[in-house]
């Protein structure tokens, strides 16, 4: 499974983007969806995830904010983004987890925020 992800740019805070990871591949075991991201000089941290049925997580930092959702027919993942804040500054990545816990990871799209 490979993963590639787009979506990212610059934007004014306050501002929206939309994130979108297409995957390549067989996909029937994958069962967690999730975006991570990671600012300069920090760790890489998890943002959001969408799991078997349906159930999404959050970081406190985006709940309310951002939403993630997935088109399984489509082989998609997306990270819906409101309400930037410059802090929102980072290379986000999108995973792919199957059953086995194996985590496949996209490229990276970077997100600038400026105030």
């Amino acid at each position: 499974v490979q993963l590639q992800a787009s979506g990212g740019g610059w934007v004014q805070a306050g501002g929206s983007l939309r994130l979108s990871c297409a995957a390549s591949g067989k996909i029937s075991s994958i069962n967690r969806m999730g975006w991570y991201r990671q600012a300069p000089g920090k760790q890489r941290e998890l943002v959001a995830r969408i799991v078997g049925g349906g159930t999404t997580d959050y970081a406190n930092f985006v709940k309310g904010r951002f939403t993630i959702s997935r088109d399984n027919a489509k082989k998609m993942v997306y990270l819906q983004m409101n309400s930037l804040k410059p802090e929102d500054t980072a290379v986000y990545y999108c995973t792919m987890s199957r059953v086995t816990g194996y985590t496949y990871w996209g490229q990276g799209t970077q997100v600038t925020v400026s105030s």
